[in-house]
C-alpha cells in the first residue's frame, strides 16, 4: 500500500471513529439523566461511565436499581452483561499486540463499537495497522463523546430537580434498545432478543425487581454460547 492510499484509509477510519463517538453519546445523555434519576450523584454516575464503561452493562444496572432491585441483583446483571467483553479481548488480543500499561487500558476500552471498528479492515493490511487504528480511534472517540454526553446529562438532570417529571426515567427502555438494537441482524439475533423481552416480561410480575432483567440476560446469554459452540464445530 502506497503512502497515498493509507493516507486515504486513515482518514476513512477516523472520520468513522468520531462518528461513531457522536452516534454513542446520543444516549450517553440519556445514561447520565437516568443516573441521577435513580438517585446517584453526578460523581457517582460519572465514575460509572469512567471506570465501567459499557453501555449495557451500566444501563442495566440503572435499570435494575430504579425498579427497586437490590444491589447484588443489579451488579450481577451489569457483569454478565459485560462477560461479552472478555470475549471480544481474546478476539482482538492477537491483533492489538499489547503489553504492560496498553494492555490494561485496551481491555477498558474493549467495548461492541472499538472491536468492530478493529475487526471491519483486513488484518494484512499493514500488518494489522488499519485494524489497530480502527481500534484504538474509535475507543477514544466513544470514551471522550460517551463521558461528555454523561456529565452533561447528569449536571442538566439535576439542575431540573425531578427528572421524573419530564419522563427523562423512561428513557432506560429507550437507551437499551438503542444498544441493542444495532446488534440485531439476522433471525437468530431477531429471536434471542425477543425472547429475552418475553422472558422479563413474564418474570416482572413474578420475581423482584431486577431478577427479571437479570434472568433474561442469562438466557440469553446462554443460548448465545450454545449457539457460537454449533457453529465452530
Amino acid at each position: 500500500m502506497t503512502t497515498t492510499q493509507w493516507n486515504v484509509l486513515r482518514n476513512e477510519i477516523t472520520r468513522k471513529a468520531t462518528s461513531i463517538g457522536i452516534a454513542v453519546a446520543i444516549y450517553g445523555v440519556s445514561f447520565g439523566a437516568l443516573g441521577v434519576t435513580t438517585g446517584l450523584s453526578i460523581a457517582q454516575t460519572q465514575a460509572l461511565s469512567l471506570l465501567m464503561f459499557t453501555g449495557a452493562s451500566q444501563f442495566a444496572l440503572v435499570s435494575t436499581i430504579a425498579a427497586g432491585g437490590t444491589s447484588l441483583a443489579a451488579i450481577a446483571a451489569a457483569l454478565l452483561l459485560g462477560t461479552r467483553n472478555a470475549a471480544y479481548s481474546l478476539r482482538m488480543a492477537p491483533i492489538l499486540k499489547v503489553s504492560g500499561f496498553r494492555k490494561v487500558l485496551a481491555s477498558q476500552v474493549t467495548i461492541d463499537e472499538s472491536t468492530a471498528m478493529g475487526l471491519a479492515y483486513d488484518e494484512s493490511i499493514e500488518d494489522g495497522k488499519a485494524s489497530r487504528l480502527g481500534f484504538w480511534s474509535t475507543a477514544i472517540s466513544v470514551f471522550v463523546f460517551w463521558n461528555l454526553a454523561t456529565l452533561l446529562g447528569a449536571v442538566t438532570a439535576s439542575a431540573i430537580g425531578d427528572p421524573k417529571a419530564l419522563g427523562l426515567d423512561a428513557a432506560i427502555a429507550a437507551g437499551l434498545f438503542a444498544l441493542v438494537w444495532p446488534q440485531i441482524k439476522n433471525r437468530y439475533t431477531a429471536s434471542v432478543s425477543l425472547g429475552g423481552a418475553l422472558i422479563a416480561l413474564i418474570l416482572t410480575p413474578i420475581l423482584p425487581p431486577g431478577l427479571p432483567v437479570l434472568a433474561a440476560a442469562a438466557v440469553a446469554f446462554i443460548v448465545g454460547w450454545s449457539w457460537s459452540k454449533q457453529v465452530d464445530v
